[in-house]
């Protein structure tokens, strides 16, 4: 398990700013929700720290090394599932952990992703189902049980809830939130990026709001554990309905200044 260290981060894409000086201190073990409008630069970001693009400038450290290309101890779950049509659910998910336990038998690798989708909240016979025979939430599911068999201390999550229903999406939303709050010993640092304040209110011991592009970190939000208000508690909460209204204001603020901007 290692602290995240990300300095003076540039990006642009064909010429045009995307992000624009990025500083994060992420701590191992950290649920961090990356929050802000739709087209802002989290995404952006996420890619930068998945090793799926290089920044223009700048460094990410993951401990004290500098973050090179993509690597299996950071597993990516994207909102399109990326689950090959053409494969089973349980093909797709061994075949990524033939990559990393390449000493593994495959009946091995089958026993373990059957634990992790009994843990995700599915049945055995989703591993022989292919994926347009599942919801859009066992999908989901199915995405999310792939990335923590993988076993990664780090954990990349691009709105993966966001083309879900509401009730699917909270059901989904406290399954994480078990998942990483169960694995105390070993427990994944979570970057979750939302556009949904309350999610990231609800989820995050940590929040970064991106500005407008080019992105800048304009507020960040570090929770205590007395500070945390649950699913039933966070519109009774004072303390929690009060930030609520601080970040939809930040966030409605900095939407505003750019549209006189554009003017």
């Amino acid at each position: 398990m290692h602290d995240i260290k990300v300095e003076n981060i540039m990006f642009s894409y064909d010429k045009e700013p995307i992000l624009e000086n990025i500083n994060m201190k992420i701590e191992a073990g950290d649920f961090v929700c990356l929050l802000g409008q739709s087209g802002c630069g989290k995404s952006t970001f996420l890619r930068l720290m998945a090793g799926l693009s290089e920044p223009d400038s700048g460094t990410i450290f993951v401990g004290d090394n500098p973050l090179q290309g993509a690597s299996l101890d950071r597993g990516v779950v994207f909102q399109d599932y990326s689950l090959f049509p053409w494969l089973t659910t349980g093909k797709n998910i061994v075949l990524s952990l033939q990559q990393k336990f390449k000493n593994e038998s495959k009946k091995d690798l089958k026993k373990r992703a059957l634990y992790y989708l009994k843990k995700v909240g599915l049945e055995e016979s989703t591993f022989d189902k292919y994926p347009n025979e599942l919801s859009g939430g066992m999908r989901q599911r199915s995405a999310i049980c792939r990335s923590f068999a993988l076993d990664p201390p780090i954990l990349l999550m691009d709105e993966p809830f966001g083309a879900l229903d509401a009730v699917t999406r909270a059901k989904l939303q406290d399954m994480v939130l078990d998942l990483w709050r169960k694995d105390k010993e070993n427990r994944k640092t979570i970057l979750f990026v939302t556009h949904d304040v309350d999610e990231a209110l609800l989820l995050s011991t940590k929040i970064f709001v991106f500005g407008s592009s080019p992105s800048k970190i304009i507020y960040t939000h570090s929770f205590k554990d007395e500070e945390k208000a649950d699913r039933d508690s966070l519109f009774k909460n004072e303390e929690a309905l009060e930030l609520r209204n601080k970040l939809i204001h930040i966030i409605n603020r900095d939407i505003e200044e750019k549209l006189i901007e554009g003017r």
